[in-house]
């Protein structure tokens, strides 16, 4: 069994789709990778990457080749100095530029260096900007034997269709809660005692993920549930009309946009389905989302969502991460009982 199998079960069957492909020469020239942030999609492209570069791969099993580890090519691939392999992904614009895809097609169309074939990675494709995707287009609607394009998508973050058309799609699910506890308790373990985090925190950091491991760890080991517990806090303060928005709104800036959007775009995805007859994800805000599903239309969660997308769509102009926040705060507090609302 290969690391990525071994260590994320749950990557097992998309990487399963993948040997067999490759072992019966049907691997499609662009796979699209989808799932929920933190699930380890990036690990998952990095693990085929090395598989498709590796001069003498060897089979575990009847059509499941594996790296071998030892050739020229994995040796250059494990020192991160692969010349047949890139990756883009989004800078500071928070999109995958034109020119980013741009060099993407020189590569492609260049012979390899050093193996037999080339591989690019995108991460992520979801935020392809319109010029970037069109320029995608032309290595995709003209694949060449020797290169393998890999776009991960994060789920609910569209792709365009004329992307999305001409690439085959595997999904890498969300592990189940024990299979994402045995994974993060196994990193935390290998931190240094006084970094670990208590077991409190790592059931709260998975609660808060989905159980997204990866997102778990980076949520456990670092400032995002401090932050998340005072913007709650303010959150329900603004919407029992106990606090202005601009006081409210500091709290999410402190997060950041995609924090922000985070966390409002979970709150609301959990009204929806308490509005349904479900359960919300984030237990400690249940019961105050539950009260807002007895109050309102379920259509409400939805619009709320949209206008989640909305602000991450502006992010890409820089919006402005307190005013955005202020804006879900109003959006969400019409949805309070007149008398309950800041006057």
């Amino acid at each position: 069994m290969t690391d990525i199998a071994r260590n994320m079960p749950w990557h097992k069957r998309a990487w399963s789709a993948v040997q067999h492909r490759l072992s019966e020469g049907r691997l499609p020239h662009a796979l699209i990778i989808t799932g929920e942030r933190g699930v380890g999609k990036r690990a998952w492209a990095e693990a085929v990457a090395g598989l498709l570069l590796c001069d003498s791969p060897a089979d575990q099993a009847p059509g499941e080749p594996v790296a071998c580890g030892r050739c020229k090519q994995c040796e250059l691939y494990a020192a991160s100095s692969h010349p047949d392999v890139r990756v883009y992904a989004p800078e500071k614009s928070r999109m995958v530029k034109v020119d980013q895809i741009r060099a993407l097609s020189t590569f492609a169309v260049a012979s390899p260096q050093v193996a037999n074939r080339k591989v690019a990675i995108i991460d992520r494709a979801d935020q392809l900007n319109i010029n970037a995707a069109n320029a995608l287009l032309k290595t995709l609607e003209e694949p060449l034997p020797d290169v393998t394009l890999l776009l991960l998508q994060e789920s609910g973050r569209p792709v365009l269709p004329t992307v999305r058309s001409r690439c085959q799609t595997l999904t890498i699910p969300t592990p189940d809660l024990e299979s994402a506890n045995t994974w993060l308790v196994e990193r935390v373990q290998a931190l240094e005692e006084a970094d670990r985090p208590p077991a409190d925190i790592l059931a709260k950091a998975l609660m808060l993920s989905g159980n997204a491991p990866r997102l778990a760890l980076e949520y456990a080991t670092g400032d995002f549930l401090s932050l998340r517990d005072e913007a709650f806090t303010r959150f329900k303060q603004f919407m029992k009309g106990q606090m202005p928005v601009a006081e409210a709104a500091k709290a999410f800036k402190a997060l950041g946009l995609e924090g922000s959007l985070w966390l409002f775009e979970g709150w609301a995805a959990d009204l929806a389905r308490l509005s349904s007859g479900g359960s919300a994800h984030d237990h400690e805000a249940e019961e105050m989302l539950a009260y807002l599903a007895r109050m309102n239309p379920a259509w409400r969660a939805h619009d709320l969502l949209d206008m989640v997308r909305d602000s991450r769509a502006a992010g890409v102009y820089n919006a402005n991460p307190e005013l955005e926040a202020s804006r879900l705060l109003i959006a969400w507090q019409k949805l309070m009982p007149v008398k309950r609302r800041v006057g």
